[in-house]
């Protein structure tokens, strides 16, 4: 007998870090504003020029050539991982309860040290988990290339910030220092680097984003049996557009959960909150009764309606210990709304997640 499944991101919707951006600030000098601008690029390749063989998340590929110059390890990925784990508050119990109801699954960009150590602190099945493969240890550069790598960080720093302007949908409405910026990283990421040996990992290392969450839903269907109307995603960013696409379209449940414009543009519900109380509440109403009894319940949505809609006792419980009127908003997602919902979420995310991770794609 088929049962409902839960798919979800890890950052955003589970935890508070963007582990990558964390990692280039940790090892790498300025690594932030690098990150960021690495970032950047990556929405524009992946949303705006739709490069051939692009994917939205494989800005995890580019930052990895850098880590490794500035001598980041499997060893000290793995213990930096592992101290500086944020959860989203009831994150933990909201897992362990939708997985005592259904089948759970994190579908996440970040890499694979990141999620061996948040499932081991939480207690998460790993054959479960979806995530970015990496063993950096295996690539071997030289001293000049090192060097080179230094100077390449240091130029890209150094170029105008990019800047995405809210209708620009092809290159040539990107402004022109914008333009001139991707034009000298193209340089940098498709020509110089893959010569050198660190451009071993630009070809091997796959980020799931993109169409490879989508990939991994449909692979954990294989695992469940189930159909795509009978999966509620999760996600928050741009590399979760395909996967959040491919259930709302095909009758699943797509929820952004203090998700930016990416997000909310192709969810049916969004949901900005600071507690996870809601996705839990959610995904009860979405194992009992399916996908139209929790648009219902986000019609409507309030404490009694809540009460109304015979949500399992102890959530109702919870939420009214978390959260006294209003509640946390979750919407279904209109064109009427839209605009009004990315504004609102994107701001709750940088209030949430801190302004510079809050404000990546």
């Amino acid at each position: 007998m088929k049962v409902k499944q839960f798919n979800t991101d890890c950052e955003g919707p589970i935890s508070l870090n963007d582990n990558a951006y964390e990692l280039a600030k940790h090892f790498i000098p300025d690594g932030d504003s690098f990150f960021t601008q690495i970032s950047k690029y990556d929405d524009i390749l992946a949303d705006i020029i739709k490069r051939p063989g692009y994917k939205a998340g494989d800005t995890l590929r580019l930052i990895l050539p850098f880590l490794k110059a500035y001598g980041a390890s499997n060893k000290t990925i793995e213990e930096y991982s592992g101290k500086n784990i944020i959860m989203v508050p009831g994150a933990e119990s909201s897992l362990k309860y939708i997985s005592n109801k259904m089948p759970a699954f994190i579908i996440s960009t970040s890499y694979e040290p990141y999620l061996k150590a948040l499932c081991d602190l939480i207690g998460f099945n790993r054959k479960h988990v979806y995530c970015t493969k990496l063993d950096i240890d295996k690539y071997e550069i030289g001293s000049n290339e090192t060097d080179r790598l230094r100077e390449i960080r240091k130029e890209i720093d150094s170029l105008p910030k990019l800047e995405i302007t809210g209708d620009a949908d092809i290159f040539d409405e990107l402004p022109f220092e914008t333009r001139e910026t991707v034009k000298r990283m193209d340089e940098f990421f498709f020509r110089e680097i893959p010569d050198m040996k660190s451009g071993e990992m630009l070809r091997e290392v796959n980020p799931i984003g993109g169409v490879e969450k989508a990939s991994a839903i449909l692979h954990s269907l294989e695992v469940t049996g189930n159909d795509l109307q009978d999966v509620m995603y999760v996600g928050d960013s741009i590399t979760d557009v395909q996967a959040l696409n491919l259930v709302k379209k095909n009758g699943g449940l797509a929820v952004s959960f203090n998700g930016n414009g990416y997000a909310i543009r192709e969810a049916d519900i969004a949901c900005i909150s600071d507690h996870t109380i809601i996705t839990s509440i959610i995904a009860y109403q979405f194992f009992k009764k399916g996908k139209e009894a929790v648009l219902e319940l986000a019609e409507d949505w309030s404490v009694d309606s809540i009460n109304r809609h015979c949500i399992d006792d102890p959530l109702i419980e919870e939420l009214s210990y978390i959260h006294t009127d209003p509640l946390p908003t979750v919407e279904i997602i209109k064109n009427s709304n839209k605009a009004g919902l990315i504004k609102k979420s994107e701001a709750f995310r940088k209030t949430f997640r801190g302004e510079k991770i809050g404000d990546l794609g």
